[in-house]
């Protein structure tokens, strides 16, 4: 059986058809554009496929409260065009198949927890940290959605002393996405993040501000695993900069398995980038009723 797998994202979108044991079969990139631009190309992939269902992993923030009368929307975007933008309801009138939903960054989390890294594990952790920071949990064994989603990009952290760059978050200025995300970085040091690898100062201040972050997130969501995608986690020399940070701000605090074996614990994706469509794909399989299939 085969199924449909979208991740949307704000500047393309990944249209994919996948099977059972999340294999990619095939896919397509469509450029993000206005959704009276790209919403017809999109389903025009998916009607040349004969999918059982569509999984969309979507940037948001999204309305993933199914009681809710805009249940399905992409809401209170920053990118302006797609405010207000009932996406999923529009793949549905249009396919006449089930449509699973969720964040882009559930969707990558859900990839990993089925075939990659957090497989068997019923409490990780995604994190993507790159144009903006987004976070997707799993707690027992489920996303967690709640009152809406996660927003663990937007979490407050304490400033380490002597650092007064105000960040560039437009709503909270210094949350962690406006201290650490790419955009941050390069308007801090006034050139793009890539170009800045050489720079021991970055990358330890960068460190620091995310450790702190994910101390927060130990402390209260209790993961067994952490994984760290995005584009700013290409600069590979962060991972040990980070489990350093977090050991010692843990401060021996918490005794549990997995913080014996940090290099274990925070960890990059292990999908080659292929988690948020793989991700997507088991999202179609879940509106299916479909179970995935090991690889």
């Amino acid at each position: 059986m085969l199924y449909g797998a979208l991740e949307a994202g704000g500047t393309k979108m990944v249209c994919a058809v996948g099977d059972e044991k999340g294999h990619i079969l095939e896919r397509t990139v469509i450029p993000t554009h206005s959704p009276a631009e790209t919403l017809p190309q999109m389903i025009d992939f998916y009607l040349g496929h004969d999918i059982a269902a569509l999984g969309i992993a979507c940037f948001g923030p999204i309305d993933l409260n199914r009681k809710s009368p805009t249940y399905g929307y992409i809401t209170s975007t920053p990118k302006l065009e797609w405010r207000d933008t009932d996406i999923a309801g529009e793949f549905e009138r249009k396919l006449h198949i089930p449509i699973g939903f969720d964040t882009d960054v559930n969707g990558s989390l859900l990839g990993e927890a089925t075939w990659g890294c957090a497989r068997g594990l019923d409490n990780a952790v995604y994190i993507t940290i790159g144009t903006g920071v987004g976070g997707g949990v799993m707690s027992g064994g489920k996303l967690v959605h709640g009152m809406l989603h996660p927003e663990l990009g937007h979490m407050l952290i304490p400033r380490r002393a002597g650092d007064d760059y105000p960040g560039i978050c437009p709503y909270h200025g210094d949350c962690l996405e406006g201290l650490v995300s790419g955009p941050s970085i390069e308007k801090r040091y006034g050139v793009k993040a890539e170009l800045l690898g050489d720079r021991s100062d970055v990358w330890e201040l960068e460190a620091y501000y995310i450790a702190e972050a994910l101390v927060n997130i130990i402390m209260t969501l209790s993961p067994q695993k952490i994984i760290l995608g995005g584009g700013v986690m290409h600069q590979e020399q962060l991972y040990p900069l980070i489990r350093s940070e977090v050991e010692r701000m843990l401060a021996g605090y918490i005794q549990a398995a997995p913080l014996e074996d940090m290099d274990s614990m925070i960890v990059p994706p292990s999908l080659n980038d292929d988690q948020g469509i793989m991700g997507a794909v088991r999202l179609a399989m879940e509106a299916a009723g479909s179970e995935p299939l090991p690889v």
